[in-house]
């Protein structure tokens, strides 16, 4: 889907980013060092280039870290106060945190209008809200991995007779219903995989520290494990399986806001954060661009380390899908998660409502 910025905010944003009076310059594939927020980037003092206050209105945001944060990265930091440029659209005021529930319960509190979270977590919540959220669009599709210390799994069938480390944190989340939904299509006793749920950092200690051993992890802890012991190896993605499984993209993240955030904005400032959004995913996932995507990434705690995170982030599977593509994407998933897991997205698939701009 092409994502454009309306003509007056293109020429305000591109005005003000050559005038150097608003954010600093946007990395244009330039290295690391010069990025923002990096240790050689230097603010520029000069009295013509102060920052001037911005008149818009502020929009409280709050996004996990990893894969589903990553995208917001150069939003976060181009339309943050401290960037302010003239005729900015609106400010966002950020937060990144590591738990769904923290999101969750912000929505609930009216804490935050608009965030990021698991695709699951969203239409849970909506069920359990009377619709109090509508979801914005998809930002994230799979990023989920089989690794393995050997050469024995190629297949999801292949994992019959061993014991594979899961996060626990994934515990009742996407990853376990993909790959208990994944395991069944094999027609397996899902009783044949001994399944042992683990922390991160206690999967990375028993793979490292053994000869061998599979695991099934997200990016980037993925990444990290593969750049920490290079006899790590990708042996299955599960998107990939997923996609010849059901035919379909496995979409884990999405943007929500609250729906009472929506009724009482302008209609154009949802859209100018949508479009923006849009520009912030393209930024990141651009190839010329990963250096600095990476600095911006790991400036706001999306990810741990530029090392990481330049390796990282071409896997983190970033998309944006608004409109009905959306709603077609969401709703065969959910229709999956609803014979599986009902309980997952709230017992039952979300109204139409749910999907903004689908009329």
């Amino acid at each position: 889907m092409k994502r454009t910025l309306s003509l007056l905010l293109t020429a305000a944003l591109a005005l003000s980013l050559l005038a150097g009076c608003g954010p600093k310059t946007p990395p244009e594939g330039g290295s690391a060092s010069s990025a923002p927020g990096s240790s050689s980037s230097q603010p520029d003092t000069s009295a013509d280039k102060s920052t001037p206050e911005a008149d818009a209105p502020v929009i409280k945001f709050m996004a996990l870290s990893g894969p589903t944060g990553v995208g917001a990265s150069w939003l976060m930091e181009y339309c943050s106060a401290e960037n302010a440029y003239e005729d900015m659209p609106f400010v966002l005021d950020s937060t990144i945190v590591t738990d769904n529930k923290e999101v969750t319960d912000a929505l609930i509190n009216k804490d935050v209008d608009i965030a990021a979270v698991a695709t699951n977590v969203a239409a849970n919540l909506s069920a359990k809200s009377d619709g109090a959220i509508q979801v914005l669009a998809v930002n994230t599709l799979g990023v989920l991995y089989i690794l393995e210390k050997g050469d024995t799994v190629h297949s999801i069938a292949d994992l019959a007779g061993k014991t594979l480390y899961c996060p626990s944190n994934t515990k009742g989340a996407n990853p376990e219903h993909i790959l208990n939904h994944l395991l069944a299509s094999t027609n397996m006793d899902q009783a044949a995989v001994n399944i042992e749920w683990l922390t991160p950092q206690e999967i990375t200690a028993k793979i490292t520290s053994s000869d061998s051993g599979i695991c099934m992890l997200p990016v980037p802890a993925a990444t990290a494990l593969m750049v920490q012991d290079s006899a790590v190896r990708e042996a299955v993605s599960l998107s990939e399986a997923w996609m010849d499984l059901e035919g379909s993209q496995l979409p884990m993240g999405c943007v929500v806001a609250r729906t009472e955030f929506i009724e009482q904005s302008d209609p154009a400032l949802i859209e100018a954060f949508i479009d923006l959004y849009g520009d912030s995913i393209s930024f990141m996932e651009g190839e010329g661009n990963r250096p600095d995507a990476a600095a911006l990434a790991v400036k706001h705690g999306i990810l741990p380390n530029e090392k990481v995170a330049a390796k990282a982030i071409p896997q983190c599977a970033l998309t944006f899908v608004t409109g009905q593509a959306m709603k077609d994407t969401l709703e065969d998933y959910y229709a999956i998660l609803f014979q599986a897991a009902p309980e997952s997205i709230g017992g039952g698939l979300p109204y139409d409502s749910f999907y903004y701009g689908v009329g």
